[in-house]
């Protein structure tokens, strides 16, 4: 398992997301929540996987299995 299953479930929603090429207004409103509330889960997801930016995140995210609804 790589660091992404370290994840809880609503911040691995929102990389999933991401890994799926969902810019942050539209995951607002996809999961019902404020912008501000997915910074908040994009910041958090960066410290834990300990990542500097959202390519990365990508990546790992995608090596995980993550970002692939609608390939």
């Amino acid at each position: 398992m790589n660091s992404t299953g370290k994840l809880p479930a609503r911040p691995r929603e929102v990389l999933d997301l991401i890994a799926a090429g969902v810019r942050n207004a539209e995951i607002a409103r996809q999961m019902s929540i404020a912008p501000k509330t997915v910074a908040n889960h994009i910041a958090a997801i960066f410290n834990k996987l300990q990542v500097a930016d959202r390519n990365q995140a990508i990546i790992l995210a995608r090596d995980a299995g993550l970002g692939r609804k609608g390939q």
